[in-house]
């Protein structure tokens, strides 16, 4: 039995469709009755669903009962300053109750999904590898802050004798609820988005942070962690490919760091009216302007026979499911 947390969310989603296609037993904990709309109810079907809080340690504890393996995917992601709070509480007091309960119940292993903001960005574009230590700096949100924090629990549940591996997938991208969190990219860009920055970022599909996770899951590797990382590309060539795609226009107006000031508080000053969550926040604005390389040569040769979807393809399947689901 596989427990995971966060099943609900985008990619926790994805890593059961894989763990199921695999032929695992999976127990996940959900914290809604309402299941994500862009996996099938058949899979869903074959989970054993669990009501439970990584940051209630009693409902969390009663949820790995029996569990053999954790991957755990429960965190919040956000770059507003309202959801700052809660995003400190689950995402470092929740991994740090993960961690203390897999010592506690003998887990035989546990998959932490991070992120590569956990390693911190660079202002003069070098490229990043598992090798790089953090660094206190502006570039680094608050997000980031959190998971890397995230990750000292992780690396002390391994210290004290627990099976581990952390992931730090890139930006992920694929067909999901374009509503919240990197789907949000494509709603943008079928709205005819018209802004682009100079700034380049990682990215990867969701499909295959999901096979890497179950992947390193089923093999023997422990202590290390893993940078899930497709392409590189610029926020130009990702805005203009998947506007292309939805048969939109193609982004013309370049948002230099003056104006993206400028758009990141007057949609502060929006949200203030509508109560609604800004689209844009400084911190989102400032990784738009910034420009990180992501290297992924670590994970292709631990698991031989990996491979990574093409960004191309991956916007491209996405935009035609996104497509589909507005008909």
């Amino acid at each position: 039995m596989i427990l995971v947390t966060g099943g609900t969310g985008f990619l926790g989603a994805y890593i059961i469709k894989e763990l199921i296609e695999k032929g695992h037993k999976v127990r996940a904990i959900r914290r809604s009755s309402q299941y994500p709309g862009f996996i099938s109810k058949e899979i869903f079907d074959q989970v054993e669903w669990v009501d439970a809080d990584i940051l209630d340690v009693d409902s969390l504890n009663d949820a790995m009962q029996n569990v053999e393996s954790i991957i755990h995917s429960a965190a919040v992601v956000s770059f507003a300053a309202k959801e700052r709070k809660n995003m400190y509480i689950v995402n470092i007091d929740g991994t740090a109750n993960v961690v203390n309960l897999a010592l506690e119940n003998k887990i035989k292993k546990l998959v932490h999904i991070s992120s590569v903001a956990a390693l911190g960005r660079t202002e003069s574009g070098d490229m990043v590898n598992e090798e790089k230590t953090w660094v206190e700096s502006t570039l680094n949100t608050h997000y980031a802050i959190t998971k890397y924090k995230a990750e000292l629990e992780v690396w002390r549940g391994i210290a004290e004798g627990l099976n581990g591996v952390i992931l730090n997938p890139s930006t992920i991208l694929g067909f999901g609820n374009w509503n919240s969190g990197s789907c949000l990219i494509f709603k943008n860009a079928n709205n005819n988005f018209p802004w682009y920055t100079d700034g380049v970022n990682g990215f990867v599909a969701v499909e295959d942070v999901a096979k890497a996770a179950v992947a390193l899951l089923e093999s023997s590797i422990s202590e290390q962690r893993f940078i899930i990382n497709g392409e590189n590309w610029g926020f130009k060539k990702l805005f203009s490919t998947m506007a292309t795609q939805f048969g939109k226009k193609i982004p013309s107006k370049k948002a230099t760091p003056f104006l993206s000031g400028i758009a990141w508080r007057l949609e502060l000053i929006k949200s203030i009216f509508t109560g609604q969550t800004p689209l844009l926040t400084k911190e989102s604005s400032k990784i738009a302007q910034s420009k990180t390389y992501f290297e992924n040569d670590k994970l292709l040769k631990a698991l031989p026979g990996f491979s990574f979807t093409t960004l191309e393809d991956t916007i491209r399947i996405a935009c035609k499911k996104y497509k589909e689901s507005l008909r």
